[in-house]
Formats: C-alpha cells, sequence, structure tokens
C-alpha cells in the first residue's frame, strides 16, 4: 500500500470522509449585516422562511449573493428568487413591502436569466419604503436549509457587496 493509499485510509483503517463543500452566500447591499435573529419580521427572524441573514442597505442598489439563475420575479417586485448549487435563495427588499405592490422598486433581472454573483438584481427606493412605514432590511434567505447539513452565519457589521454573509455545508 502507498502513502496516499494509507492517507486516504485515515489512522484508523477506514475510509476517510470527504471533506464537506461549503457554499458562500455574498452580501446583497453594502451596508451592516445583521444576525437571523434581529431582522425585524417573524417570518424570517424565526427561521420560518429558512436560515436568513439581513442587511441595513447604505444605498438602493440590490446585487445577485451569488452565481446563479433566476427563478422568480413577483408582480410586487420587491423579491427575487436565484438557484444556485441546489440552493434556492430568496432576497427579500424591505419588510412587509409586498404591501407597496411594487412601488418603490425596479427589477433589472427576468426569470430564467443567467446572474453572476455581484450582478444588479434590484433597485429599491429606500426612502419610499420609509415613507410606507417599512423598515429596509434587505434578507438573504436559503429557503431549502433543511437539504444541507449546515447554514450558518459567516459575517455581521460592514459588509460590502460579494462579501461572506453566509456559509452553506453540504450534505
Amino acid at each position: 500500500m502507498g502513502f496516499f493509499d494509507k492517507l486516504k485510509k485515515g489512522l484508523l483503517g477506514e475510509e476517510a470522509a470527504p471533506a464537506a463543500e461549503a457554499l458562500s452566500v455574498g452580501a446583497v447591499a453594502k451596508g451592516s449585516a445583521i444576525p437571523m435573529a434581529d431582522i425585524p419580521d417573524a417570518a424570517f427572524s424565526q427561521g420560518f422562511v429558512g436560515f436568513c441573514c439581513g442587511i441595513e442597505p447604505e444605498d438602493s442598489k440590490v446585487y445577485a449573493p451569488v452565481d446563479g439563475t433566476v427563478s422568480q420575479v413577483p408582480d410586487t417586485l420587491h423579491a427575487v428568487g436565484i438557484e444556485s448549487q441546489g440552493m434556492e435563495l430568496l432576497v427579500h427588499c424591505g419588510v412587509d413591502t409586498v404591501d407597496m405592490k411594487g412601488q418603490g422598486f425596479t427589477m433589472l433581472v427576468k426569470e430564467g436569466q443567467e446572474v453572476k454573483k455581484g450582478d444588479p438584481v434590484i433597485v429599491m427606493d429606500l426612502e419610499a419604503i420609509k415613507a410606507a412605514g417599512h423598515p429596509t432590511t434587505i434578507i438573504t434567505a436559503v429557503t431549502n436549509s433543511d437539504d444541507f447539513a449546515k447554514v450558518e452565519p459567516d459575517k455581521t457589521g460592514p459588509v460590502q457587496v460579494g462579501d461572506c454573509v453566509l456559509k452553506v455545508t453540504k450534505k
């Protein structure tokens, strides 16, 4: 048995488990990343939509958190779904902004479109959202969190677009 075969077998003689692959979900806006528990919406803060994080945005542009395919664009323009490497992500702009019926949002992508991490996907009018009485928190949720071994926060506090905010480990 060669050196690499022995290494592969591990110290106890059993096959070494392959390292779990971790996927990175990037910040969708420049601002301050907040933990799931601090999101001002119980459906998200309690994980009903899947494990997530929030960003208090500094400006109005919202970007793709991963390379993937746009899977959902609601008529209300306040959110976008993106599928990537088995992850189903929901980027939700503001809290209870579905009530705004599209006012204050400009969708920059369409269903089926391929996006790269950092591509602009939505422009949100922060002043219009605040004037309507809604928090401007942008939420990124892994809606199929249960399909993964682990989904965990990676960074809170100041973030730039694309900084890793969630780590997703495959089973």
